[in-house]
């Protein structure tokens, strides 16, 4: 397929700037049984049925956008991926200005010097901390790592430090949100549980890569980025039983659909696994992980619109964005989700 097959007219003014609030109230695209049901994500208790597991990635945003000097002008860093207990690769601004030896100073001492340049504006920064001592550094002095799409004067802010985490958060490594559990709340999650609707976990750190545009015009040609996730012997065994059981999976999020599917591919079950994956899923793909899948709108073009076209049908998502469009949802990071039921014909 060609990428402008996953092309569509979005208006700006649909781009969501601030999350909902609270976070359930945010509007659901209910897509079950290939209809287009127009609810609120705290109907999900109504929706789902007893015995549903919902899968959650529980990776936790580091605060990955650094700011410096470079000489007598600027410099920031969006780290991507820790290389070395002291090297990180990141995107650099302004890329053209951070060659290789460029030392680039930020606050309590903390410096690096960029060692290697990559396409794209990526580099590989060396730093004078190390292990535990660099990461309480970052934590200290990054900011969250927000998507080009949302705009803040002055960069992000404060309420974006906890408006950009999920509820499910426990394991930093992420360098964007998994967006689609930012709509859950602790009033939600309780009458999910009374409803008998089963939480499990898993871990995908999320790379900036996600937001990468495709560069190429036939898809089968993209080289997909690669992000390190896991899933343990404990959800394993709960995915099977729940399986066997007839009880349906269901992905909160691309990414929570990314782990599952690749320990899929490769055992032919659920079992548990660590390390990087580089999973490109896109029409015609036998996904065979999950039932469902609870996510946000996403950007044209893009690696996850061609991921959500192969677990619906590429015409059915076709028509579900066209209706989203048509209804104002809000999309992106902070916008509303819709629920989708994996094509099995």
């Amino acid at each position: 397929m060609q990428l402008t097959d996953f092309d569509y007219d979005l208006p700006p003014e649909l781009i969501a700037q601030q999350p909902a609030e609270p976070r359930d109230s945010a509007r659901l695209l209910n897509c079950l049984g290939q209809s287009h049901q127009h609810q609120q994500i705290s109907n999900l208790p109504d929706i789902l049925q007893k015995g549903d597991i919902l899968v959650v990635n529980n990776t936790k945003v580091i605060p990955a956008l650094l700011s410096g000097t470079r000489g007598a002008g600027k410099a920031r860093f969006t780290l991507l991926k820790r290389t070395a207990p002291d090297r990180w690769t990141a995107f650099a601004k302004p890329a053209k200005k951070c060659p290789i030896g460029t030392i680039v100073t930020f606050n309590d001492g903390l410096s690096c010097e960029v060692v290697d340049t990559y396409d794209g504006g990526e580099v590989e920064i060396a730093f004078s901390a190390s292990g535990t001592a660099l990461d309480e550094a970052i934590l200290a002095q990054g900011a969250m790592p927000l998507p080009p799409y949302i705009k803040r004067e002055g960069g992000p802010n404060e309420e974006d430090e906890a408006n950009y985490q999920t509820l499910f958060a426990r394991h930093s490594g992420a360098v964007a949100a998994p967006t689609a559990g930012l709509h859950f709340t602790d009033a939600l999650t309780a009458q999910l549980n009374k409803a008998g609707v089963e939480v499990a976990e898993v871990t995908l750190h999320v790379g900036a890569g996600t937001f990468l545009p495709v560069k190429v015009d036939d898809i089968s040609a993209h080289k997909m980025h690669s992000e390190w996730g896991a899933l343990d012997e404990d959800t394993a065994s709960r995915l099977n039983e729940a399986r066997a059981a007839g009880r349906r999976i269901i992905c909160v999020g691309t990414t929570s659909l990314r782990i599952l599917e690749t320990v899929w591919q490769k055992f032919g079950k659920f079992e548990a696994f660590s390390g990087e994956t580089d999973i490109f899923i896109t029409p015609g793909f036998p996904i065979g992980s999950a039932d469902m899948l609870m996510t946000n709108f996403h950007l044209p073009k893009s690696t996850l619109l061609m991921l959500v076209s192969a677990f619906s049908g590429y015409d059915f998502m076709k028509e579900t964005y066209r209706v989203a469009v048509e209804e104002r949802y809000r999309f992106f990071s902070y916008g509303d989700a819709c629920l989708l039921e994996r094509q099995t014909s």
